[in-house]
């Protein structure tokens, strides 16, 4: 199972900054390491991952130089102290969105699995 595209939309930025502030990494690496920390349940495409890059670029969260001492030219991204600080605070509020999230549905998923009753049709 992977997670759903809407589910990952709003934690993108996020996921990559995090990978970041391990240290400087070109694309490659940062799919990989998404997945291998994810157990591949974060899959994320280059078509995907470029463009986010660009923007994070554009934004000053991240900087981004060619280098071609690994025998091919790729080129590198870094985050920037701005990014550190944006890192932090979605780290913050994703902490606070996913406690609030847990605590909506803990109810209803104890409901689910204690009860012999279906779950209301929806309106």
């Amino acid at each position: 199972m992977k997670f759903g595209r809407d589910l990952m939309r709003g934690s993108l930025d996020l996921m990559v900054l995090s990978v970041l502030a391990e240290g400087p990494q070109y694309g490659y690496l940062i799919q990989k390491r998404l997945g291998t920390v994810s157990d591949d349940l974060v899959q994320l495409k280059a078509g995907t991952l470029y463009p986010l890059l660009h923007r994070l670029e554009q934004a000053g969260a991240i900087t981004a130089r060619w280098d071609n001492t690994t025998g091919r030219d790729r080129k590198w991204y870094a985050l920037t102290d701005k990014g550190r600080r944006r890192l932090q605070t979605q780290a913050h509020e994703w902490h606070q969105y996913a406690d609030c999230i847990r605590q909506l549905i803990e109810p209803a998923l104890a409901g689910l699995n204690g009860s012999e009753e279906p779950p209301p049709a929806p309106a």
